[in-house]
């Protein structure tokens, strides 16, 4: 009797134990902070963007959302930690045109393969360039700049926030249907070609609103052109490019957010629920307009999938129209 009484209760126990560890595994999903790459310094639109959304998911959820910020290579270097990161929903990143569209077809050797490693969450934002130069500079708009520039082949350099990024890419569909040569500089980031232009030391650089604007409002930079077909609403006196001669160029970047590649199914559609919620609020969609950023959402996981499939290859169009290499 002694001998079945135990038997009975290791039994028991052994069937409690799985039990026990599948409640443990089914905690509700924010259990702990989640982290949030972004392949660009601080101050630029892709971190701008992370840490209202990152705020907000953490109002919403519960828990903290906390922006690491891993620079570099155009972004490739947040996405190769983030493919390898464990796909348990605890990290994520701001996917972007850069890594996740442009980059392939730039760099022989990633460390991520963008259309495999990757689960789509949605869609975020989209990012108009603005063509700004330094207030010194005696052109008045797009025309009189490219005027100086044709005069002189090569001998203006302009920046860019690295090699085969969108800066890179709208200022090379920019310079060719002008006809015009620059030189090429490429930074790290926005800050420190801003304070170059500023300076002196490069003459004019192609990068996101959300980066540019609050200098140019400053008066320490001057906008010459816009990049989307439309007039941007914060900045309404700045023509469009297509307006300064070059009809239909209509060029920008978006922002996603994305997981590692087998991200829970239901943690992933909670992420899309959580973020288009965000985007919703009037309040957020101001704040992104004020910033020059456009805001754009799609409907799921999958179809935010197709655009970022699209994306990859119109982008790999443009980088073979220009032969972009990684050592230009």
């Amino acid at each position: 009797m002694r001998y079945a009484t135990t038997l009975a209760l290791t039994l028991a126990a052994t069937l409690w134990a799985p039990s026990g560890a599948v409640l443990a595994q089914e905690a509700p999903y924010p259990a702990k902070p989640v982290t949030i790459l972004v392949g660009f310094p601080p101050g630029t639109a892709t971190d701008t963007v992370a840490r209202m959304l990152g705020e907000r998911l953490a109002q919403r959820m519960g828990q903290q959302f906390i922006v690491e910020n891993k620079p570099g290579a155009g972004g490739s270097i947040a996405a190769g930690l983030g493919a390898r990161a464990k796909a348990d929903g605890y990290t994520l990143m701001i996917g972007a045109s850069a890594p996740q569209a442009i980059n392939p077809h730039v760099y022989p050797n990633l460390n991520y393969d963008a259309r495999k490693d990757f689960a789509p969450i949605g869609l975020i934002t989209w990012l108009p360039y603005l063509f700004v130069v330094s207030p010194e500079n005696p052109a008045r708009n797009l025309t009189e700049f490219l005027a100086a520039v044709k005069a002189k082949p090569n001998q203006y350099t302009y920046a860019t926030t690295g090699v085969g990024t969108t800066s890179h890419l709208v200022t090379s569909v920019l310079l060719s249907k002008a006809g015009a040569a620059m030189v090429h500089v490429p930074y790290k980031g926005s800050s420190q070609a801003q304070t170059d232009i500023v300076g002196g030391r490069t003459y004019a650089t192609f990068d996101t609103m959300v980066s540019s604007l609050a200098m140019v409002k400053a008066g320490r930079l001057k906008a010459l052109a816009v990049s989307t077909s439309e007039r941007v609403p914060v900045l309404p006196d700045v023509a469009t490019v297509a307006e300064q001669g070059f009809p239909g160029f209509d060029m920008g970047a978006w922002l996603g957010l994305i997981a590692p590649a087998g991200i829970p199914p239901a943690v992933q559609d909670r992420l899309a629920r959580e973020m288009n919620a965000v985007l919703a609020d009037p309040a957020v969609r101001d704040k992104l307009a004020d910033l020059g950023a456009q805001v754009r959402t799609t409907a799921s996981p999958a179809s935010f999938g197709a655009m970022m499939k699209t994306e990859y290859e119109s982008w790999g169009d443009v980088v073979r129209e220009f032969n972009v290499k990684a050592t230009d």
